[in-house]
């Protein structure tokens, strides 16, 4: 498994502001409904739910929202990099600029662990974040989030 079949590029977006926890999921869930023709609602809900067991800011400036989903047949991943940082409840109490968000399937144990695992060991990496910071296209960081491991790897 690599970031390539998780995320689609059109998954991939910067966001001036974002208000709240509430709204970047709403934005979230109409991302992932228009580039996987997931509900927007259900997203939404789901993220709200997952997130009420406990935040899922991980610390410098990263956030992995994640949740289960009807009607899904594989893993799949949304990214936003939001140009003004937001309060996540993270747990080194730094705002969040960097949110990877992954669906998985109702019954998919494994593999939501190992696309889970997958995300947080990219995201934890210092010189990927920074990258992602430092880039203006979607492109461009979908590009950085995709080659990732092929880079650690070599």
């Amino acid at each position: 498994m690599d970031l390539s079949t998780i995320l689609r590029p059109a998954a991939v977006k910067i966001v001036a502001n974002v208000s709240s926890k509430k709204r970047l999921f709403q934005d979230l869930g109409d991302l992932v409904a228009g580039c996987y023709g997931l509900d927007p609602t259900e997203a939404f809900t789901a993220l709200q739910q997952r997130e009420s067991l406990g935040p899922t800011g991980v610390g410098h400036g990263v956030a992995l929202p994640h949740a289960r989903l009807a009607g899904l047949d594989h893993v799949v991943g949304a990214f936003m990099r939001i140009e003004k940082p937001l309060d996540f409840d993270a747990v080194d109490r730094q705002p969040v600029d960097l949110i990877f968000a992954l669906f998985a399937p109702d019954g998919s144990g494994v593999d939501h662990l190992k696309a889970l695992a997958l995300v947080s060991r990219t995201m934890r990496d210092g010189d990927i974040c920074a990258k992602l910071r430092a880039n203006e296209e979607p492109d461009t960081l979908y590009t950085i989030l995709t080659e990732a491991k092929a880079t650690r790897a070599a």
